[in-house]
């Protein structure tokens, strides 16, 4: 990434395309063109680990223009990129390790859906390898750095999807996000970083990090396209053991929010993070109705996650592989793989039972909030920092994120500009389980965009209150 990259540039939105599209001053062709003249204009800077060669990339822009009823499409001709341990017929998934990698034989539903939808494929996105990682340096390919420059890691898992969204080549890309994936890299690049509650978008066809916990997540440079992208996204997949349907729509009247004393917030030293987070907390604690919350339960559920059994859940897809090549697999990660063989049935069973009393404290608290408020992360590295020291700088990155699926959240990291050292800032709303629409409108509130109330989703209260 250039030195004097200052921040992300973001695309026509996916409004924007389809207006152009739809109007005639643009086609699906001509975005095509444009998507591949600016990946091209770049080079390996690490954000993509395969992409559709030109010509078929704009032949297939011209068959989604031979579609009958084309221009209805929900997504016509919008280009989007897949992160690369999700399947897509005839290309390889790699998951950044290319001894792994194989031909898929089938789409995943998710990108099935989007495809069906009109959207336009354009390659896969880079990863943390296997998805094991919170910082975009765990890959044997080039190791991306964030569009804000000065040698910060991109952040990862998803490090791919969250810049090719920042880069403006594409408005919105498919992530994952099992213990921040997805949140962190958009915090690093200024983007939007939306993690649905688990089981409203399909993880058929992903090859699974933690199988009980991974999430689909998505990219984009605003709350519309999230909207629009996530409609398209969700529904149910009973092949899914976890599908379930969507919650209510937002209601309307005050949202509750939920904030943590300060002495509570960890910001590892960086003063300059904290002060800017502060800052944006005294603004909105002056528009909201703010509800003091500890983060007590939520923080002690996320150190289960690297400190406890669920490390060694990644070992039912990769323990094999880790036992036949170990030398395939980047140190960092064969060290946490190996980490998984040490724990027993006994201390699994202790922190499940753990993880429940925590879930019923959690729980307790969103009797009353809608959306708790937290930084998304509270400081930044660089890649040199990250290689030095992996692990620490790892924890340090997940602090605020390990702990959503655990407790079965949904979290939208937002930005909300850059410190006066001019490094991004971001904050995370999460919120309880099939409450994804109110969460949305807060985060569409906080960007002062516009949002049109949500068709009515038919749902089960009693469904709702059992994962409140």
């Amino acid at each position: 990434m250039a030195a004097d990259a200052h921040g992300p540039c973001i695309g026509p939105s996916v409004s924007e395309i389809l207006e152009s599209h739809a109007g005639g001053t643009g086609s699906p062709t001509k975005t095509a063109a444009r998507v591949a003249d600016a990946i091209a204009a770049r080079g390996d800077d690490g954000t993509w680990l395969s992409t559709v060669p030109r010509e078929q990339l704009l032949a297939a822009a011209e068959e989604i223009e031979k579609r009958p009823g084309a221009r209805t499409l929900p997504l016509y001709g919008v280009p989007f990129g897949v992160k690369d341990s999700i399947d897509v017929e005839g290309v390889a998934t790699t998951l950044a390790c290319p001894d792994y990698a194989y031909i898929a034989t089938a789409t995943a539903p998710v990108v099935q859906r989007l495809l069906d939808a009109g959207a336009l494929y354009v390659g896969k996105t880079s990863l943390d390898q296997f998805a094991t990682g919170l910082n975009g340096t765990r890959t044997p390919h080039r190791i991306p750095r964030s569009v804000y420059g000065r040698d910060m890691i991109s952040g990862g898992s998803s490090s791919g999807s969250a810049l090719a969204v920042a880069l403006g080549q594409v408005p919105f890309a498919v992530a994952t996000d099992t213990a921040g994936s997805g949140r962190v890299p958009a915090a690093l690049n200024g983007v939007i970083g939306f993690k649905p509650s688990r089981g409203l978008i399909s993880t058929v066809g992903l090859v699974p990090a933690c199988k009980s916990l991974d999430c689909i997540s998505v990219m984009a440079g605003s709350i519309d396209d999230v909207d629009r992208v996530f409609t398209v996204m969700a529904g149910r997949d009973d092949a899914d053991a976890w599908t379930r349907d969507r919650g209510p729509s937002y209601g309307g009247g005050p949202i509750r929010v939920g904030l943590p004393p300060v002495e509570e917030l960890e910001f590892f030293g960086d003063t300059t993070m904290r002060d800017a987070h502060m800052a944006f907390r005294a603004q909105a604690s002056r528009v909201c109705t703010v509800v003091d919350v500890s983060l007590e339960p939520f923080l002690a559920a996320g150190s289960l996650l690297y400190q406890g059994p669920w490390v060694a859940e990644r070992l039912v897809e990769f323990g094999d592989f880790l036992a036949a090549q170990p030398d395939s697999i980047h140190p960092v990660v064969r060290e946490i793989l190996i980490g998984g063989q040490r724990y027993t049935a006994v201390d699994t069973f202790a922190a499940l039972q753990r993880l429940a009393e925590l879930k019923a404290s959690a729980a307790r608290l969103w009797q009353s909030m809608d959306v708790l408020v937290v930084p998304t992360i509270g400081t930044t590295f660089t890649v040199p920092e990250v290689l030095a020291s992996p692990i620490d700088c790892n924890t340090m990155l997940g602090h605020y994120t390990h702990f959503g699926n655990l407790l079965d959240l949904l979290g939208v990291a937002i930005p909300l500009g850059t410190t006066p050292d001019g490094r991004p800032y971001s904050a995370m709303l999460l919120g309880a389980a099939l409450t994804d629409d109110t969460v949305l409108q807060f985060a569409a509130n906080l960007l002062d965009e516009p949002r049109e109330p949500s068709s009515p989703v038919s749902v089960n209260p009693a469904a709702v209150e059992e994962h409140i």
